[in-house]
């Protein structure tokens, strides 16, 4: 049987987020037919520059891509950084702006921060922008996430693996 490919984009650079415990957790919990692919090197994209953005993109762009494009969902989890999408992310996703990649690519937001309300709001309209396909059951606000997840990447708020379940 085919495996469903899913391309997990973590929006922290930092080692060990709670980002990246949270999709670690999705990638160990989700049914056997899914197969996931944690994208952890954000810091690794070159900052966006509409002159290099041609039909030979930088090395680590192109990469980028090939993997939404092979993936046959994408899911995004971002902290939020001054009331906003962290720079890297958002760096990231304008490299997609010139493409189709996510062009109806079905796609989960999840936003885990202390509070995440202004970048989950940016993700969204960003998303939709550029063509994801998501909806209300496909995306995730989940407030004051250092209390609800501990150092081993263990989920400690029920209603949170709930709802990452």
């Amino acid at each position: 049987m085919k495996k469903t490919k899913i391309l997990a984009i973590i929006g922290s650079t930092r080692k060990n987020s709670s980002n990246y415990k949270i999709l670690k957790f999705i990638s160990e919990n989700i049914k056997p037919e899914f197969e996931v692919n944690i994208f952890e090197d954000l810091a690794d994209i070159p900052h966006f520059n509409p002159d290099l953005d041609t039909e030979n993109p930088p090395e680590k762009v192109e990469f980028f891509r090939n993997k939404i494009t092979e993936a046959d969902g994408v899911i995004i989890c971002t902290p939020e950084y001054v009331f906003g999408l962290p720079g890297s992310l958002k760096n990231t996703l304008e490299w997609c702006v010139s493409t189709t990649i996510f062009s109806d690519k079905k796609t989960g937001l999840i936003t885990a921060s202390a509070s995440g309300e202004m970048a989950h709001q940016q993700l969204l309209l960003i998303m939709k922008t550029i063509g994801a396909k998501f909806d209300e059951n496909k995306q995730l606000l989940i407030q004051g996430i250092r209390g609800k997840i501990n150092e081993e990447g263990k989920v400690i708020d029920q209603e949170t693996e709930i709802a990452l379940q």
